[in-house]
């Protein structure tokens, strides 16, 4: 199918909106439920503590569970219906969780909510559909320009609003999504013709059976697996990077909001201004590589830095980690048919939703180890320095793919 340039220009910038306001949505309502969380649990701070982090293993089990399949059903129905009744779906669930009375209705709305929300797999089949497979990987990074505006206002809207009432941000959350639907319903086209859908066969829709669609090929389990790793190590900051700095600096809640802010945006400058003439100047997989040089960089830097001027610097250098994922999923999507795109992004995020669940543990029982009084290092930094080790891997694991993968760009990424 070939899109006239300004219908496809139409089209990845709802998703891109769409994007935006899914996680602006999730990002709405992060500082206040753990608050309703403790309301409801009595006051409790440390029962509440035990039931928001079930919450969270829940929320993220749910995407684990629901990436593959909804994107084997935007394989098979295409993707237009699949994101529309996925941004309904958050908006009734928005709804039922301001209204919830109890942890048990609370809880209901979180597992809908990772349910839904699993359309985001969707949204990158539905751009690798209408993007030429050699702008790809700057369709991918608008992506995460997107997912970083989204976590920096949504927090920042939510304190506010949740200041006022704790259960205004839900409905403010709820809006948002249902005028998306509302939106999309009357400008969004279809990206998958049916002449290029597949059926949708369980084993593929299912979290192991999708999988095995990344182990078909040297490239993609190469890639994926390295992606695993980042995604990982990726964890340290939501798990760690405000107790660290309260640890090691003595930060406040301000200023770790404005340090995670200019690593937002430090982020999204990187996915959405710098990754194309990174691509134009070097190829995807020397970019790729660019990446993972700064990530273990920056990482080493966070966790050995000596001063806190030193840390600092450090966050731009991270923000560099931001080539990574556009380029490695750009390659990736030349691995499978345009039949299979959906499917690839349903697995590619299940290992994202499993990075998720272990992530936050491996951090925080790293941190907990380094900074006990019997502790032989007493490094503060030692989560950074974990994740740096990760990136490494994951260095070596996609040398591998680049070495096995064809060169796209005329010469840039030969010599691997």
């Amino acid at each position: 199918m070939r899109w006239p340039r300004s219908s496809s220009r139409a089209a990845t910038t709802f998703i891109l909106v769409t994007v935006a306001l899914d996680v602006l949505a999730l990002g709405i309502t992060i500082p206040v439920l753990p608050k309703l969380v403790e309301e409801m649990s009595g006051g409790d701070t440390m029962q509440a503590a035990q039931i928001f982090g079930l919450f969270g293993t829940a929320w993220a089990l749910m995407q684990f569970v629901f990436q593959p399949i909804l994107g084997a059903l935007s394989d098979r129905f295409g993707r237009r219906p699949v994101i529309l009744i996925s941004n309904v779906g958050l908006g009734l669930d928005y709804i039922m969780m301001a209204l919830a009375p109890n942890l048990a209705w609370l809880f209901a709305g979180r597992v809908i909510s990772g349910i839904a929300a699993a359309s985001f797999s969707t949204a990158t089949a539905y751009i690798a559909d209408v993007t030429e497979p050699a702008k790809r990987a700057q369709a991918f990074g608008l992506i995460g320009v997107a997912f970083g505006l989204g976590f920096i206002l949504g927090p920042a809207i939510g304190g506010l609003l949740g200041g006022a009432d704790p259960r205004l941000p839900f409905w403010v959350a709820a809006v948002a999504s249902l005028l998306n639907a509302a939106y999309g319903y009357f400008v969004l086209p279809e990206s998958l013709p049916p002449e290029r859908r597949s059926p949708f066969r369980l084993r593929s829709a299912n979290p192991v059976g999708a999988m095995r669609l990344l182990a078909s090929h040297p490239v993609l389990l190469s890639l994926s697996s390295a992606l695993f790793l980042y995604h990982v190590a990726h964890a340290v900051f939501p798990a760690v990077f405000v107790l660290h700095a309260g640890y090691r600096f003595g930060w406040g809640i301000e200023l770790v909001g404005l340090a995670l802010a200019a690593f937002g945006l430090s982020w999204a400058i990187v996915q959405g201004v710098l990754i194309k003439p990174a691509m134009d100047a070097f190829g995807e997989h020397r970019t790729m590589l660019i990446g993972f040089g700064a990530g273990i960089a920056g990482l080493l830097t966070l966790a050995f830095a000596p001063n806190v001027w030193v840390f600092w610097a450090g966050l731009p250098v991270m923000a560099l980690w931001g080539f990574i994922s556009p380029a490695a999923q750009s390659i990736m999507t030349r691995q499978v048919t345009e039949k299979q795109q959906g499917q690839l992004q349903g697995a590619s995020s299940s290992l994202t939703s499993i990075a998720s669940l272990l992530g936050p543990l491996l951090f925080t029982q790293t941190f907990a180890w380094a900074i006990a009084p019997d502790s032989p290092w007493q490094l503060p930094g030692a989560p950074f320095l974990v994740a740096a080790i990760l990136i490494t891997g994951a260095m070596a694991l996609a040398l591998r793919a680049l070495r096995a993968e064809k060169p796209v760009s005329s010469g840039r990424d030969s010599g691997l």
